[in-house]
């Protein structure tokens, strides 16, 4: 396992971002362990470290936009949108019934190529909503950066789809570095 991966893991459990226990997840599924992300807001130094490691996966992606996954990596999007001044995209969890009324909010056009940023990827569900969001507004989805796989199937169903998934860390790298503490 990679230094900065270990190094990764250790703080989040450090701060409890990783719990052991009995929980269930958005899927309903029920689950040894529950990875909460979105504890990294109240760490900047962590939430600027994970976005550098998404910014070590995309940089060599061709791409002209970011779009974080509300509500956890919207954070991370932001942060690399600022770092490296790349233009954000924001998907609404639900359309407004006032104002413009659109799902994407943004300055994008037609072709423009966007990567999707999203913190622990299980079935894929939450990812996959999004890029119906964005591909009905005929925006190019080829790459998703994650920080967490569980390795659930939900890497394997959006590769099938055709999209290349990049996760930073895995399940089997958190209980390796778990065993060995």
């Amino acid at each position: 396992m990679k230094a900065n991966t270990s190094a990764l893991i250790a703080k989040l459990f450090e701060i409890g971002a990783i719990k052991f226990g009995n929980f269930v997840l958005k899927s309903g599924a029920t689950s040894p362990i529950y990875i909460d992300l979105r504890m990294i807001i109240a760490y900047p130094s962590l939430l600027k470290k994970i976005s550098e490691m998404i910014w070590e996966k995309i940089k060599p992606l061709s791409f002209n936009l970011v779009c974080g996954v509300p509500y956890t990596a919207l954070p991370l999007a932001t942060a690399i949108s600022l770092t490296h001044n790349i233009p954000m995209l924001m998907k609404r969890k639900e359309a407004k019934d006032y104002g413009t009324k659109k799902m994407i909010e943004g300055i994008y056009k037609e072709d423009d190529r966007c990567v999707i940023i999203e913190d622990v990827i299980t079935s894929g569900m939450s990812i996959l909503e999004t890029i119906d969001a964005l591909k009905e507004e005929k925006l190019d989805i080829r790459d998703i950066v994650v920080v967490v796989n569980r390795e659930e199937g939900g890497k394997e169903r959006l590769e099938a789809l055709g999209f290349n998934v990049y996760p930073l860390i895995s399940m089997k790298d958190i209980f390796g570095y778990h065993a060995t503490r």
